[in-house]
């Protein structure tokens, strides 16, 4: 699951900068070692699509039980994908 704001259009209108991204991993998705490598897997992946956000765009990834199974490449279409659909 994917959130983004865009800047102009919330609370943080007048925010500039870099894009930001956080990420949600809850227990759900696994003990700290799964978590943890669902993090680092999906802070890697969003790197990489970074340029495609508008700058000081604020973006939000919530990882669901299914990434802790998921490989890297699968979270990286999933990522994409989510992206493509906010973005749109």
């Amino acid at each position: 699951m994917v959130h983004l704001l865009v800047p102009g259009t919330g609370p943080d209108a007048d925010r500039e900068g870099d894009p930001q991204v956080g990420f949600v991993v809850s227990k759900a998705v696994g003990p700290a070692v799964a978590r943890n490598r669902v993090k680092r897997r999906l802070r890697h992946q969003a790197r990489e699509s970074l340029s495609g956000l508008p700058g000081s765009a604020v973006l939000v990834v919530r990882a669901l039980p299914a990434a802790a199974d998921a490989d890297y490449d699968a979270l990286g279409v999933d990522l994409r994908r989510c992206l493509e659909r906010v973005l749109s």
